[in-house]
């Protein structure tokens, strides 16, 4: 191949592939499965490597990072980044609406509404079509230059499509992190013991700020843009202006409209207050701009914002509880994390009686004392956080909570790794509630799924002295669970049963039931799938393991040292005594096929006649993929009984197809039928 042909060749895979991120990612739409996908980005990274001399950094290869980024440096804006005014009341955008009419002299003026994403704020220079720079906001005047990180997000275009977009231009965004991707982040940490992100405004910001970009591509932000700066925009009202921009690649919020009354603008608060907790994203308020650009320019600015804009905020739940005790909880990995017990308060909903404080960090920040008055909201509406202190509550006599230097399960003096927040106990292998988290982790739903035995069972094995590791539930009999209290001869049996019916557990479920550091259900997966039995995978060297995807330099110390332990190398030999798959076992007569290839699928409710895993698994071989949350995106919904209210209406709203198992069955069935003809 020449170089000219070759040239030709990287053209249009970059083309190709531009196009598929933007059916994928911004319109929700894909047209080429995932494994087709892989295969051209192979290939494009194949000549690109073979002819360096067109290298581009916009090139869709650039999308999954490196683990070189440096340091960031900093560059000023070309137009001041401002705040917006903020008001919680509705009658005070009336009043912002009605006074820009009266400082216009009475000009009829529209109004665009718009959602306020709660992000990390974002400017993206362009130049001839292509992505240049992007910058934080920082201080408004100057932020850091975080291009690298930014090229790794789908939803942002490396090269804009058709046509009419300005020379050079500057856009303006929010950088998320969507509720599934904070969800699946959040049950990582939760799997490693490591601090949970609050919210996902501040897993965003500092997923941004991460100095490995290979990283930054792997935790799935995505972008919505609302503003335009340049001194050559096609039109002169911003609304226009913005779907122009989403005609070149930018994603543009569908909830965006041009709002002509105050009545208009009433309504369109009322609505979202509520239908806001339906997005796939996070949000805290509403913002409203003047459309007309000459207006804009007209009203002008205050010192800090534009007298043409204000953000509606929505009203965060709070509320003030008393503070019981500090307790001091030890994970299964060994991180002790304080939590904060609290006199019960209805909060968004629930009854709220405990919450992380996280680490030692965060008590000394807030400055608790003992039964201070804490102000308490729920993070995202999800996780309850505290948010800070009232200090006319306080009592005179209180006392600063301390935090514990010795594990308050076995006395070991706790250490703290430098770099981290979070204080440990090494007793890895005499720990109480370390030893007893593995066992409950093994037995879990998602792993083993041994029924019958949960935390309170595996208190009663270990106290009882029955079971100290895993292996050591293979060797029980039904009359030594008799023993244990509330424990009859069928509950006894019950769990044997469910012992002996582990051995039919695939082996990437084996690997995740290890407890094996920084080794999460996802993780887990792909090492059984890449490594195909549990030999190869003790015996991999820190280069094997790297070169495995998702598996970075971390993952991979941590599986070499958890295998280096010879406790742990006992305890799976005891597994494969007993019968467990140590080893990928390719399913024959399992019916398998492409009846669903490029199809995403929602599971909602309960069903009769499989489990919601087994569903998800089937959906799996059929070619399909599996969502949490309905969108655009959405092929149909699975629904069994009780589906979720809110699935519903937004399955309704956006036209999804809702069928039975009945229907999926024969679907599936059908399928299969195709493959035997």
């Amino acid at each position: 191949m020449t170089p000219e042909e070759a040239l030709t060749q990287i053209s249009a895979l970059r083309d190709e592939l531009n196009e598929h991120n933007h059916n994928y990612y911004v319109l929700n739409s894909p047209t080429i499965s995932d494994y087709d996908f892989d295969q051209k980005l192979k290939e494009l990274e194949r000549l690109e490597q073979e002819y360096p001399q067109f290298d581009d950094p916009n090139s869709p290869t650039r999308r999954v990072g490196s683990d070189i980024t440096k340091g960031f440096t900093q560059a000023a804006h070309i137009y001041p980044m401002l705040s917006l005014s903020n008001t919680y009341t509705v009658e005070e955008v009336d009043d912002f609406v009605n006074r820009a009419q009266r400082d216009l002299n009475g000009e009829k003026v529209t109004i665009v509404g718009e959602m306020k994403y709660d992000g990390t704020s974002i400017s993206l220079i362009y130049e001839d079509g292509k992505l240049v720079r992007a910058v934080t906001r920082g201080d408004g005047e100057k932020g850091d230059v975080v291009t690298d990180n930014v090229r790794t997000i789908r939803s942002i275009p490396l090269q804009l499509r058709g046509s009419g977009w300005p020379l050079r231009f500057e856009i303006r965004g929010e950088i998320l992190l969507p509720w599934k991707e904070f969800d699946r982040l959040n049950a990582e940490r939760e799997f490693n013991e490591e601090p949970l992100f609050a919210n996902p405004r501040n897993a965003a910001s500092g997923t941004l700020k991460l100095q490995n970009s290979a990283e930054v591509a792997r935790r799935g932000l995505d972008a919505y843009f609302y503003y335009i700066l340049s001194e050559d925009l096609p039109y002169d009202n911003h609304y226009d202006n913005i779907m122009a921009a989403r005609q070149w690649g930018f994603k543009i919020s569908d909830i965006m409209k041009p709002l002509e009354t105050t009545e208009e603008v009433d309504a369109f608060i009322q609505h979202w207050d509520t239908a806001r907790k339906e997005l796939p994203v996070a949000t805290d308020g509403l913002v409203f701009k003047v459309n007309s650009l000459r207006q804009q320019l007209n009203l002008g600015y205050r010192s800090k914002s534009p007298r043409w804009a204000i953000a509606y905020k929505f009203q965060a739940e709070r509320a003030l509880t008393e503070l019981r005790f500090v307790s001091f909880e030890v994970g299964r990995m060994g991180i002790v994390t304080p939590v904060a017990n609290l006199d019960p308060v209805l909060l968004s909903g629930t009854i709220v009686k405990r919450a992380s404080l996280h680490n030692e960090d965060i008590i000394r920040t807030l400055d608790i004392h003992e039964h201070d008055m804490l102000y308490v909201e729920k993070g995202g509406e999800i996780i309850p956080k505290i948010t800070g202190i009232d200090e006319n509550g306080r009592k005179p006599e209180a006392k600063p909570v301390e935090f514990v230097t010795h594990c308050p399960a076995c006395g070991t003096p706790l250490i703290r790794e430098e770099g981290e927040a979070a204080w440990m106990c090494p007793n890895r292998w005499g720990c109480p509630p370390q030893l007893m988290g593995r066992i409950e982790h093994f037995a879990g739903r998602r792993m083993m799924d041994i029924n019958g035995i949960g935390e309170e069972t595996v208190e009663m094995l270990y106290n009882a002295g029955l079971v100290r590791v895993p292996a050591d539930l293979y060797d029980l009999t039904p009359e030594q669970l008799m023993e244990l209290e509330h424990t009859g001869r069928r509950s006894a049996e019950r769990i044997i049963d469910g012992i002996r019916a582990t051995v039919n557990v695939p082996f990437e479920r084996v690997v995740y039931a290890l407890s094996i550091p920084f080794c999460g259900e996802t993780v887990s997966k792909r090492l059984a799938k890449s490594v195909k039995n549990i030999d190869t995978l003790m015996s991999l060297s820190a280069e094997q393991l790297t070169a495995i995807e998702d598996v970075g330099p971390r993952i991979a110390a941590s599986v070499i040292d958890y295998f280096s332990q010879q406790d742990n190398r006992d305890n799976v030999e005891r597994l494969r005594r007993a019968g467990l798959q140590m080893s990928v076992i390719e399913q024959e007569g399992l019916s398998s096929g492409d009846q669903l290839a490029g199809k995403t699928i929602v599971i909602s409710g309960t069903f009769n006649k499989h489990s919601r895993d087994e569903y998800k698994e089937m959906i799996e071989r059929h070619g399909g993929k599996n969502a949490g949350s309905v969108s655009k995106k959405t092929s149909f919904i699975l629904a069994g009984d009780n589906m979720g209210p809110a699935k519903l209406e937004k399955a309704r709203s956006l036209g999804v197809q809702v069928i039975n198992e009945d229907d999926f069955l024969n679907m599936i069935a059908a399928d299969t039928h195709d493959e035997k003809d």
